[in-house]
């Protein structure tokens, strides 16, 4: 919107006239403008970057025996895909990953959830919890190996472990900062526990805690890749890894861009179900503010 200063022709006083903008006018057009412009760039740049890759193979400007091209990339893991060699490895991950995120997602709400609504429970428990967060989840491995053995178990609590920190410190912060008005105004109104829980605490701390579930997703595809390169033989940081070691670098890279893509599906579908589960809370994307 403009804002224009005029001067009237009979008293000589000036007034500010605001005239409204295009996305004022024109509301629908402007948001379908804006977002054609943030998916363009959204899809521009990375297919630039990889352009520029092929182009750097290609030039021999990189040594592609260390640096494989794009195409080869790609045509190394359609081959692998087409045989059914990847497969295995994308379902080991992804078992690892969904086990270990259930239950520390889970865990992680329950304790916080208890922690942010009882003051002796969280003076009892955050200083140990505090000592815990900082300890770096991969140094718990040799832990989860005695405790459970070779297999899966270890993979799937050293997910549990490090879902369960960022599941826990989001719903306590999202359960401390519920206004005290809306608390108050449930014990006026003698809500039950359970009450003060469903129409009050939940609805006020869910799209935070989501928040903080979504970025645990991320954070779980990457701890086990590095998780799977010490203690398993199979899943796909056991195929980056060994064929680092064997010098197979086009199959490396393959890997690394199947961890992407699961990555980033995981976290779509965790904001997607946030989306769903908390319709009344801002959106993360959409329409521009701008």
């Amino acid at each position: 919107m403009s804002t224009v200063l005029k001067s009237t022709t009979t008293s000589g006083e000036q007034l500010l006239v605001r005239r409204p903008g295009p996305q004022e006018l024109h509301p629908v057009r402007t948001h379908r403008r804006r977002r054609t412009l943030e998916i363009a760039l959204a899809v521009a740049v990375p297919l630039l970057l990889v352009l520029l890759w092929q182009l750097a193979a290609a030039r021999s400007w990189i040594d592609d025996r260390v640096y494989p091209a794009p195409s080869t990339i790609l045509a190394d893991g359609w081959d692998r895909a087409a045989d059914g060699e990847l497969w295995p490895d994308v379902r080991a991950t992804l078992k690892r990953v969904l086990g270990g995120y259930a239950i520390g997602t889970v865990a992680g709400y329950a304790l916080g959830l208890l922690m942010g609504s009882l003051a002796l429970v969280r003076a009892a428990l955050e200083p140990l919890l505090d000592a815990l967060y900082v300890v770096p989840k991969l140094a718990l491995l040799p832990v989860f190996l005695n405790m459970f053995g070779l297999g899966e178990g270890p993979q799937i609590a050293l997910v549990a472990a490090t879902v369960f920190f960022f599941v826990w410190i989001s719903t306590m912060a999202a359960v401390l900062a519920v206004p005290s008005g809306h608390r108050d105004a449930g014990q006026v109104f003698g809500a039950s526990p359970w009450q003060m829980f469903r129409h009050i605490l939940l609805p006020a701390s869910l799209p935070a805690v989501l928040v903080g579930a979504r970025i645990a997703a991320g954070v779980a595809v990457l701890v086990i890749v590095a998780s799977e390169q010490i203690a398993a033989a199979d899943g796909l940081g056991h195929l980056i890894f060994d064929s680092r070691a064997l010098f197979q670098n086009d199959v490396m890279f393959v890997g690394i861009v199947c961890v992407a893509v699961l990555g980033v599906i995981f976290s779509e579908v965790v904001r997607i179900a946030g989306r769903l589960l908390t319709p009344w809370a801002p959106r993360d994307r959409g329409r521009s503010q701008s």
